[in-house]
């Protein structure tokens, strides 16, 4: 198939209410393929923040990509900070050298979202993936000052129909910045076994309570080993988040 009309097809996929996530899959292309044939066209680059920010906009009531909005809002309450101050706000998300596809997706999730332009500031041993946008605390009304553990994290009324519908999207992003997929090696009666295993640690209980929350929505099977700690280690549980989550890249 041409790329025109691979283009065509992806963009009548979308049309019909498929995922960035789902459209990708169904034609074998790149994420970031297939969101920018749909997402980020050259029409709406041209408009600015306050017409990309959905709870600004009357009679609109979701972002025109919720799986996108999921999985930032995931990301930021892991490894984000929101910025605020008399200059224009400055959403960062801090990703490791480590996880080039993390960055990346970071980025794509970012202009999905608001973005019309995305930096990748390079720290030592992470890059910070930031943005800046008047309409960014309109979004991510968890921001605040101090850090998050010290402080109630909970979702707006408006948020939480948006992670009912995507609770995959919004577990990849928290897994994607505070979890990973390890292999976990046990030995029981001398013999050595080794099964894949995902942890989430977290110091805010409010957002554990939330990943949770995004676990049980899925039917996932959990448990806390730690008291900051979460445990994903069932086979069918972790088969079930691979399917959402998988690996850092």
């Amino acid at each position: 198939m041409h790329p025109p009309q691979m283009r065509a097809q992806a963009r009548a996929l979308r049309a019909r209410g498929d995922t960035i996530h789902a459209v990708a899959r169904t034609l074998s292309l790149p994420y970031t393929t297939v969101w920018h044939w749909c997402v980020d066209r050259p029409e709406r680059a041209k408009l600015g923040t306050g017409l990309r920010c959905f709870r600004c906009l009357p009679g609109v009531e979701n972002p025109t990509d919720p799986a996108a909005y999921a999985y930032l809002l995931g990301l930021y309450l892991g490894d984000g900070h929101l910025a605020v101050s008399p200059k224009v706000p400055v959403l960062r998300i801090y990703c490791s050298d480590a996880w080039p596809g993390l960055i990346e997706a970071c980025d794509v999730a970012m202009r999905a979202v608001l973005a019309a332009k995305v930096q990748r500031v390079q720290k030592q041993g992470c890059v910070g993936v930031q943005s800046y946008g008047v309409h960014w605390p309109c979004l991510l009304p968890q921001h605040g000052p101090g850090k998050k553990h010290e402080r109630p994290i909970v979702l707006a009324d408006w948020q939480r129909p948006i992670l009912e519908n995507h609770p995959g999207d919004f577990l990849r992003g928290l897994f994607h910045s505070d979890g990973c997929r390890v292999a976990n090696r046990v030995t029981v009666r001398g013999r050595a076994y080794v099964y894949p295993r995902y942890m989430f640690v977290n110091e805010s209980t409010d957002i554990m309570e939330l990943c949770q929350w995004g676990l049980d929505l899925l039917g996932i099977d959990w448990r806390m080993n730690r008291r900051n700690s979460l445990s994903v280690a069932r086979r069918d549980a972790v088969a079930a988040l691979d399917r959402h989550v998988g690996p850092k890249s």
